[in-house]
């Protein structure tokens, strides 16, 4: 008998020695826009998206907002019926078995880990703009483009010092994200209502009032806008469900995930058609000089607008990115230290990813792992081409469709026996995870072949494929090759003894009951279930 089954028995997810009790709705909804990173993110893709569809742009966001609100809803079921913190690996696994499971959790690992590099490089160039813009020396934020050896310092720093936070626990997390949120909320915000009361005063540069149309998604008209929209939500919504890695850690596990990942995504859509609008009113769709169609003003549409609208207040929005890159990093750490973790923990990967740190109660081994991993990407990646470290970063959107969509037909399948025993039950455990993961796994194959034309991304290709479509495809090839390494040295999980698919369990969940934690008594099984 395996470790696992010795612990409680096949059906039972397991209690890997974390902290538990410690996050809230509120702290839960923290971590999780300092992961979506709403000023970093905006500063990058709004200038793009209005130079693309013009005043529809907040149509775009919220079409692109549909189809992870749909998936959030599978992964909110899956929670409730196991709250486990290798969420897309272990919810996977229990509906298609061990290998879609593998990869579901490589996505994952692999999507957060590139991201990483690409925030710590983000808040290196921040910081040096920022200290060119306290000295008014700008010198200053040109170093990390001209020292390459100060670059990769400065980005291994910033990594070094998330790993270790993360690696104190999610308290410490929960603390550190408090600041740097509300800073950048405040920002934006600030932003926001000076822009409005500027164009409303007639001090905007291009007046364009609000027209209903702008929030119209019917008003798209183009087929491949209304694509590029979800594309777009790819970059501007993810990162939400690191919420939902924390299930063990909070404070009603089956509960609080689901509940502070709908605050997090229904924030981070309102705040982003705030900061829309007021933007559009003010600067218009126009390619003038502050126009927001002005496709010099697309790397960092923050940069170009702020001084002008907010005034000598204007350095608060370049502290914001900064921030919001930093805050970023630090709470990106912790989804794929828990994936880690838990395919540790049921035997995937070598028994020494379970590892908890007895002081913090905090995966040990995976936090650094995801930490050099990342610092090893950045430095290699860097080395090599600049343009290939982006046409990777752009990749990533691959590996979030196939474990974003992964999950969410996860939620469908593992669910199917209970799809029409109520009407709640079709709408949230059958219709809008199927619509919405279903629509994420075409966005995976569309992109991949989208991706395969060598103008794809930076332009780069390999004998005449596009370097995005290389490097997304390689990484997920990789995944498949040390998936098949695993087997054979973990065999095991790979047998469905760890994390078994059972008839018997979609029967319990289709009747409405959970899946026992290790250390849960049938008494609170039954509490919950009530």
């Amino acid at each position: 008998m395996n470790d696992n089954q010795a612990r409680g028995g096949i059906g039972r997810v397991g209690a890997k020695g974390l902290s538990v009790g410690k996050v809230g709705v509120l702290g839960g909804a923290v971590i999780g826009v300092s992961v979506v990173a709403p000023a970093y993110t905006l500063t990058s893709g709004l200038g793009p998206t209005v130079s693309a569809v013009g005043l529809q742009t907040p149509a775009i966001f919220l079409i692109g907002f549909i189809p992870m609100l749909m998936v959030l809803f599978g992964y909110r079921e899956l929670n409730l019926a196991m709250p486990d913190s290798g969420t897309s690996f272990t919810w996977a696994s229990r509906a298609f078995g061990p290998w879609i499971g593998w990869l579901s959790g490589w996505g994952l690992i692999s999507a957060t880990v590139l991201v990483l590099s690409n925030l710590a490089a983000v808040a290196t160039d921040f910081f040096f703009i920022l200290l060119a813009q306290l000295t008014g020396d700008d010198a200053l934020a040109r170093l990390p483009f001209e020292n390459l050896p100060l670059n990769i310092a400065v980005t291994t720093v910033f990594v070094a010092l998330a790993a270790y936070v993360g690696y104190r626990g999610v308290e410490a997390t929960e603390k550190v994200q408090w600041g740097l949120v509300g800073f950048q909320l405040i920002a934006l915000v600030w932003y926001s209502i000076a822009a409005i009361s500027s164009a409303l005063g007639g001090g905007a540069y291009d007046y364009t009032p609000v027209d209903a149309s702008w929030f119209n998604p019917l008003a798209v008209g183009d087929l491949s806008l209304i694509v590029a929209g979800i594309s777009l939500s790819i970059f501007m919504f993810w990162g939400w469900d690191t919420v939902i890695t924390m299930n063990e850690e909070a404070k009603d596990p089956k509960r609080t995930p689901g509940r502070a990942a709908t605050v997090t995504i229904v924030l981070i859509i309102a705040l982003y058609l705030l900061v829309t609008v007021a933007t559009l009113m003010w600067a218009g769709v126009g390619t003038g000089e502050l126009g927001a169609g002005n496709p010099d003003n697309q790397e960092s549409i923050f940069a170009v607008l702020a001084p002008h609208v907010m005034g000598p207040f204007a350095i608060l929005m370049s502290i914001a990115i900064l921030t919001s890159s930093l805050a970023s990093l630090q709470s990106t750490m912790v989804s794929p230290a828990r994936t880690l973790l838990a395919m540790g923990y049921y035997e995937a990967l070598p028994k020494s990813f379970a590892s908890i740190s007895p002081r913090f109660k905090s995966p040990a081994t995976a936090t650094f792992w995801a930490a050099g991993s990342s610092i090893v990407f950045y430095v290699v990646m860097r080395l090599l081409s600049e343009n290939a470290l982006w046409d990777t970063i752009t990749a990533l959107g691959m590996m979030v469709c196939f474990y974003y969509g992964a999950t969410g037909l996860a939620a469908v399948w593992y669910f199917r026996r209970s799809w029409f025993t109520s009407p709640r039950n079709f709408f949230m455990r059958f219709l809008l995870p199927l619509i919405g993961g279903a629509t994420l796994v075409w966005m995976f194959f569309q992109t991949a072949i989208d991706s395969m034309d060598p103008d794809y991304g930076s332009g780069s290709s390999l004998n005449g494929v596009g370097l995005v479509f290389v490097l997304g495809i390689g990484v997920i090839l990789l995944g498949v090759v040390l998936m098949v390494v695993m087997r054979f040295v973990t065999p095991a999980y790979f047998r469905g003894e760890t994390i078994p698919v059972s008839e018997h369990e979609a029967d319990r969940a289709a009747g409405g009951v959970h899946v026992l934690h290790d250390d849960e008594t049938p008494e609170e099984a039954g509490s919950a279930r009530g």
